[in-house]
């Protein structure tokens, strides 16, 4: 294998998460984007220029994941693909390796790591079973904002009067840019599934001492709700239709729009810890809003990425088509608008990249790892069995590994 000090990065998908990855990379050192691989030839292309456009790589096309493997100029691998192609993009790589097409030093998973329990457990085997480095890329933890109070409020307030109790955290905004996000077979949900996993996973991270273990704390039980409060109305039932085609259809097999859980822990002590999660593609304000704040006995932590820049005003005599060019899902043109000036950066993309990159450079396996996801997973698909059930679960529930929630069957009616 080439030994350098810089990796060759190849990504799989070339879409939206891609291309804020793509962005990011600007603030990466000592890794290039030299490969794509996507079946939207088109998509691929776009990307390419956008990686010449940042000056972070010279990206080659590949018409397969193993001919990308098979090129000695690239190390590892960002899989950046739609959920429902996790699991068989994990069996062509480990295929590829264990042929002998070629090696990889490691391999990084954008969230979900699958649609369910079976599908994240199938994958962490793949990545074990190849041998190789892996990474969960939850961009959330590595907010700069993130990470600093997290570090001042377990330094400052944690040292003096005692560790955190409670943490919250949020992500909202009006809905996904893609059709098979809208579609519960496909994404394996809805809301809960795409969205809780980052809010699931900032709340544990905010209550777990930086340097500890990730089973220093330990889920105890899980109740949560859903429901589908804007997009299975008739008129915005239509909207989907007119925008993305007959295959998202809300009058008969709607995916939840608004999702909360509340996740209690326990410490190595004993002691009670609550994690309360909201998510929703229902909420109409200037765009995404990212929300999370941790309490203690004598302090607290607020964060919310909307106040993460400046604001402009436009009248209503300023008038153009629509775009995200202020923050991402952006909903209206006029008025006082919130911006974000290093988006990429905000949301942690560029920070969770370094990360990996350094990781996989040194051959260190990250903390934040398929394992991660994996627990992830798993709770979201307790969370969606209490929503059905309509009650607390208590933490691990028998049968969860065979469990798929009534929205990825298509058979949910909120």
């Amino acid at each position: 294998m080439r030994r350098s000090r810089r990796l060759g990065v190849g990504f799989i998908g070339t879409g939206f998460i891609a291309r804020f990855h793509i962005r990011s990379w600007i603030g990466v050192r000592d890794a290039d984007i030299l490969g794509l691989y996507s079946p939207d030839t088109e998509g691929a292309v776009s990307a390419a220029a956008l990686v010449r456009e940042c000056r972070v790589g010279d990206a080659t096309l590949y018409g397969s994941i193993t001919e990308m493997i098979e090129d000695p100029a690239i190390d590892c691998l960002w899989i950046c693909s739609p959920n429902h192609v996790r699991v068989e993009n994990m069996e062509e790589i480990v295929l590829a390796l264990k042929s002998g097409k070629g090696e990889l030093v490691g391999v990084a998973c954008e969230k979900p790591l699958g649609r369910n329990v079976a599908e994240a457990k199938r994958v962490v085997e793949l990545v074990e079973e190849a041998g190789i480095l892996h990474g969960y890329l939850e961009d959330q933890l590595f907010s700069p904002s993130l990470e600093k109070g997290r570090n001042l409020v377990w330094k400052r307030g944690a040292a003096l009067s005692g560790r955190p109790y409670l943490a919250r955290a949020a992500e909202e905004h009006s809905g996904p840019h893609s059709s098979w996000f809208w579609q519960g077979e496909m994404q394996g949900g809805g809301v809960l599934n795409d969205m809780m996993c980052h809010s699931v996973e900032v709340a544990r991270f905010l209550l777990t001492e930086p340097g500890a273990p990730r089973n220093s704390i330990t889920p105890v039980k899980v109740s949560a709700q859903i429901a589908s409060l804007k997009w299975s109305r008739p008129e915005y039932v239509d909207v989907l239709r007119q925008t993305y085609g007959p295959e998202v259809d809300y009058a008969n097999k709607p995916s939840e729009d608004f999702a909360r859980a509340t996740i209690e822990y326990r410490d190595a002590d004993g002691r009670p810890l609550i994690a309360e999660t909201t998510t929703s593609w229902s909420f109409v304000g200037a765009g995404l809003r990212l929300s999370s704040e941790l309490l203690g006995p004598e302090y607290s932590l607020q964060l919310n990425s909307l106040d993460a820049g400046g604001t402009v005003f436009f009248s209503r005599r300023v008038t153009g088509k629509a775009g995200e060019d202020l923050v991402e899902k952006q909903n209206a043109e006029q008025g006082v608008m919130p911006f974000v000036g290093n988006e990429a950066s905000e949301y942690g993309y560029e920070g969770e990249n370094r990360f990996f990159i350094r990781c996989f450079l040194d051959g260190v396996q990250p903390w934040e790892d398929f394992h991660a996801g994996l627990e992830v997973t798993e709770l979201l698909m307790t969370a969606y069995m209490s929503a059905e059930q309509e009650r607390t679960i208590a933490w691990k529930p028998e049968g969860l590994e065979n469990y798929l929630p009534k929205v990825a069957q298509g058979t949910w009616r909120p």
